[in-house]
Formats: structure tokens, sequence, C-alpha cells
């Protein structure tokens, strides 16, 4: 599939460094997920690939993010890869960065 990355987030996966995403370069395990995913969207043949790994907790969103998807950027995390699925393209978006994803309550 084609992948489109959008601003600082282009920037951060084409070079490796971004000062809004200063988080996810500081955190190896955050980058090497980002990088893992975005390299699976690209060599995907179709969204329904992208539900054979488990790992990714791939999903289409509902209310406020209605009409996105998302993928987890590691299991250890709640970061999460939001993007706009269209049928031969995938547009990155924005990474979401939520503790309280999922009810994750500190």
């Amino acid at each position: 599939m084609i992948i489109v990355a959008e601003g600082d987030l282009r920037e951060l996966i084409t070079t490796g460094s971004n000062r809004k995403y200063k988080d996810i370069v500081q955190n190896a395990k955050l980058f090497d997920g980002l990088m893992r995913a975005v390299k699976i969207m690209a060599n995907a043949e179709s969204l329904d690939e992208m539900k054979k790994y488990s790992f990714l907790h791939y999903e289409q969103l509902r209310y406020q993010y209605s009409g996105l998807s998302s993928v987890r950027l590691s299991n250890s995390y709640v970061h999460r890869l939001i993007f706009e699925e269209k049928e031969d393209k995938i547009t990155l978006k924005l990474i979401e960065i939520d503790d309280t994803h999922y009810g994750n309550k500190k």
C-alpha cells in the first residue's frame, strides 16, 4: 500500500527525529514499533492483512475518530498510530498519546 505521512510525522519517519515527537524518538521501543508498523502497512497488499498481525491491535475507530483506524506501537505502552484508510493508500495522520486510552488510569 502507499503510505503518505503528513508534516511532523513525515519528518519523524524519514529522518528519525522530530521535536514534536521527541518522546517517541527517545524511547527506542516506541520508535522501533512505529517503524515496524509503517513497514508492515507499506508491505500489505490490502487492509485485511493488518488483522493477521495481532500485536498491532489494528482497529477501525469510532466516535470522535470515526473514519480513522489505528495500530498500537508497542504492547508495553498505549501509544497508537492513527491513520486514514483509502482503497489503495494509507494516510498517516498523527500519533495519539493518551495515558487514559482503554481505561489505563494512573
